[in-house]
């Protein structure tokens, strides 16, 4: 059986927009009610659990704006921009630390962005003795720590001091090889400086390497996306993230600059995907789920055959069980039962941190029915499966009578073919899996009955 049954009128029909849910509740939810005073309360309980850490750095900086992109960054040529930025990023780390029991272990790492390799080199060994010094991190190699690259920001000197600080995971943003693709979203990346990055990392001996591709992009056809994959697949990374892209100009303001007339209509982007994952599942790798792909003998691969995959603002994760220390403009934290995210702005950002406070602006407390529902939900996008007595021992409720609205309403998705359902469980059959956003949001109780809302991305 095909792990996912394409069937363009049955997508056509349920394709609207939902949650990718990298969080539950969703960042719609969060407001301005929470702030740092509750931040400090909840890290203060989650000392209680001494769980482990982990901790996400936003760096903004770009060199160059790529037309499609949707991240907070600050685009600039001017590198010293990033010198005041990282000052009070120290600041912050220091301050978030003094919340934290400092025997509780960072298992991960991360830095995203914007280019976390536009800061120098000693800016980069700034960083991280900074957070040495005021956080507890693994001093062998058994953390976690990934670093998001652009390959024309980092030479072989660049990945072998990544290195040795300590990062041992890299994800590879390249979107697509085609050059005519490449100069419609200004982001012209040549084949070699996407394999001398990822050989740097091979030869410095990272654990893993992932390359990101976008599908929906100007000027793409099957035919084209086709020999991208060719590349992709000769170059051999560990894991491939192939994601979806939301054309959303009036959001997002370098994509103005996209010619709406060269991008696929749905069918082509439906097409595209569908190729994508006939080749890369005939090629070896693993469908994880959504847009992420993964060799067998990838981490992603064993957690989700081992039932401890987890979803969180990186997607796919293999640690459930550790607390989220945002830092940085824009971050999201996940502390205790509460999320947080730090100011959006730069001017915001430098502000608060000036006046010695966190950079808290917004968040939302977690109940114990959102538990729950995450409980639900995650189940389902990371196994394809819900499990009503895993559901119903942790919480201690009767499963179908807490969610009998909810189960009545699989009744069309049952009809569909998209899921199977018996006292026990919920199964997400070949047809459902390229639909598992919809599935999902049956549980999720912000979102109204086939309410039909642009505040996040569509499916295709």
């Amino acid at each position: 059986m095909a792990i996912v049954e394409f069937d363009s009128q049955l997508i056509k029909r349920y394709d609207k927009a939902g949650p990718r849910y990298t969080s539950y509740p969703t960042a719609v939810q969060f407001n301005e009610d929470y702030t740092s005073e509750d931040y400090k309360k909840f890290a203060e309980k989650s000392n209680q659990s001494q769980q482990a850490l982990s901790l996400y750095f936003h760096i903004p900086f770009c060199d160059t704006v790529c037309f499609y992109c949707g991240c907070n960054k600050v685009v600039t040529k001017d590198r010293s921009k990033a010198t005041p930025y990282l000052e009070r990023v120290y600041k912050e780390i220091e301050m978030q630390a003094k919340l934290f029991d400092p025997a509780r272990k960072v298992d991960q790492l991360h830095w995203g962005g914007g280019t976390p390799t536009f800061i120098s080199h000693d800016e980069m060994r700034q960083l991280m003795t900074v957070t040495r010094q005021h956080f507890n991190l693994h001093d062998d190699d058994s953390g976690e720590y990934s670093i998001e690259i652009d390959p024309r920001e980092v030479s072989r000197d660049s990945i072998k001091l990544l290195r040795e600080l300590g990062f041992n995971r890299m994800s590879l943003g390249v979107q697509d090889f085609n050059p005519a693709v490449q100069k419609a979203v200004n982001r012209i990346q040549s084949r070699e400086e996407t394999l001398a990055a990822l050989t740097g990392a091979r030869e410095e001996k990272f654990k893993s390497i992932s390359i990101d591709l976008i599908y929906g992009l100007p000027l793409q056809t099957v035919e084209s996306f086709d020999q991208t994959l060719d590349e992709l697949i000769e170059i051999g990374p560990d894991r491939v993230s192939v994601f979806n892209y939301a054309h959303l100009p009036e959001r997002f303001k370098p994509q103005r600059r996209i010619n709406e007339e060269d991008l696929p209509i749905a069918s082509v982007k439906l097409e595209i995907f569908k190729h994508c994952m006939e080749k890369l599942t005939q090629a070896g790798y693993v469908y994880i789920g959504m847009d992420h792909f993964a060799k067998p003998d990838d981490e992603l691969t064993i957690a989700q055959k081992n039932g401890q995959l987890y979803r969180n603002f990186q997607g796919y994760a293999t640690h459930a069980d550790c607390d989220l220390v945002g830092i940085g403009v824009t971050s999201i934290g996940t502390i205790a039962n509460s999320f947080a995210q730090n100011a959006r702005t730069m001017d915001d950002y430098f502000s608060k941190i000036d006046q010695g406070d966190l950079a808290i602006f917004r968040g939302v407390e977690i109940d114990n029915d959102d538990l729950i529902r995450r409980e639900a939900i995650m189940q389902l996008i990371c196994h394809f499966r819900l499990d009503f007595s895993l559901v119903e021992s942790r919480f201690d409720i009767n499963f179908k009578e807490y969610f009998a609205t909810e189960l009545e309403r699989y009744d069309t998705m049952i009809d569909d073919g998209l899921i199977t359902m018996n006292d026990q469980s919920i199964e997400v059959t070949s047809r459902g899996r390229l639909l598992i956003r919809n599935i999902c949001m049956v549980f999720d109780r912000y979102i109204k009955p086939d309410e039909q809302t642009q505040r996040f991305s569509k499916l295709i």
